[in-house]
């Protein structure tokens, strides 16, 4: 029984997998590589390889684990470094100063650089490496007295971050992470007790509930929160098909007919979108009231046609047909796709109108933005019944 509860106890010290995928691990060491050569050349350009300061000190590989490697952590933010670093030296150099004793120095050391990052809201775990450095680096470090603030530590701060900044802009990835404060409550609009949701003022009550530090960005948990929240939304909609909200008897038109044949449909039938369909029924475009607008056919008279009311009457001259107007690049769904899968396609890619079609390629039926919102409608209150 020692035995297994010892083995179990040892178990849960077992890391949780790393989520990130490999391509964005090989980004993270390369650009940790590149941020330290220009931070240590930086410097030996600046003081030359025979100054006093260290070319690098050993928190800026602290610090570029937390810039390039988990760049969205509010610790790694340059207000973070930059304000760490800085007030960690002082500290650390303060405390050399004042107490002989160079175990007592560096406790001292660490303990207020921790209370002046909480209070100047700037926690970055290497700026404790920086206090003990400033109190255990030796006499080379204790002859630069306050300089130590200044070189080596907020050059290479400054020259770690300004690498950093530069590297995850040429490579796609947002930094710094700026924060947002919640808006003011009247104008933030508030979650419906009967809707699941939250709002951001919910988000900082919660974490200002909290009596642990959690080293995520709001920004990012609010991002995080409601994409979860949105997975588990339409994964409730998984037995709801495209089959089951369509508009069934959908009318369609051939890519041989006129213009005027397609407005005639779209005014009579009230509608604003026609699939474009094959002798055989299967879709090969589609053609909207956007794409009718301006290609109505030119009219001229014929002469030799009996006057009506004293006028002769109009005839069109080379009137343009449907094939001429559609769209031929036309998305499609399956009767047998869920629901779910529509609405980034609706929220996100602009369609208004999506031709339904079986295995074989036939139209079926279409679905608008109505049609989707309604389906999700009538699911909604069947989900609501079945949980009362």
């Amino acid at each position: 029984m020692l035995q297994s509860t010892l083995v179990r106890w040892l178990l849960s010290f077992a890391p949780a997998p790393v989520a990130l995928k490999w391509p964005e691990r090989v980004r993270a060491c390369v650009g940790a590589l590149i941020g330290i050569v220009l931070t240590g050349g930086l410097t030996q350009i600046t003081v030359g390889e025979a100054g006093m300061i260290p070319l690098l000190v050993a928190p800026m590989g602290a610090s570029a684990v937390l810039l390039f490697a988990v760049p969205a952590s509010p610790l790694a933010q340059p207000w973070s470094i930059m304000g760490g670093n800085l007030a960690s030296a002082v500290v650390g150099v303060t405390c050399a100063a004042l107490i002989r004793d160079p175990v007592h120095a560096a406790a001292l050391a660490v303990a207020l650089a921790i209370c002046a990052m909480f209070v100047l809201r700037c926690i970055h775990p290497p700026s404790g490496a920086v206090a003990l450095t400033a109190v255990l680096g030796g006499s080379q470090v204790h002859a630069l007295g306050y300089g130590f603030v200044l070189a080596p530590i907020a050059l290479q701060s400054a020259a770690l971050l300004g690498s950093a900044i530069v590297y995850h802009r040429l490579t796609g990835h947002r930094y710094p992470h700026a924060w947002r404060h919640a808006p003011p409550a009247a104008a933030e609009p508030a979650a419906s007790p009967a809707t699941p949701g939250f709002t951001r003022s919910d988000l900082e009550a919660v974490l200002a509930r909290q009596s642990e530090l959690l080293d995520i960005d709001p920004d990012d948990l609010e991002a995080l929160l409601r994409e979860t929240q949105l997975q588990a939304y339409a994964r409730t909609f998984r037995e709801l098909t495209c089959a089951d909200i369509m508009s069934r008897g959908v009318i369609t038109i051939t890519p041989a007919a006129t213009v005027d044949d397609a407005l005639h449909l779209l005014t009579r039938h009230h509608i604003k979108a026609l699939p474009v369909v094959d002798p055989m029924r299967r879709v090969v475009g589609i053609v909207t009231r956007v794409d009718l607008a301006g290609a109505e056919p030119a009219r001229t008279f014929k002469p030799g046609l009996a006057a009506v009311g004293g006028r002769l009457p109009e005839q069109p001259e080379n009137e343009p047909l449907v094939a001429s107007v559609m769209t031929a690049d036309v998305c499609t769904v399956e009767a047998s796709t869920v629901v779910s899968e529509l609405v980034p396609m609706f929220a996100n890619f602009g369609h208004h109108h999506i031709p339904v079609v079986d295995a074989g390629g036939r139209v079926v039926g279409m679905i608008t933005e109505a049609d989707l919102i309604a389906g999700l409608y009538r699911q909604t209150n069947t989900a609501q019944r079945r949980s009362a």
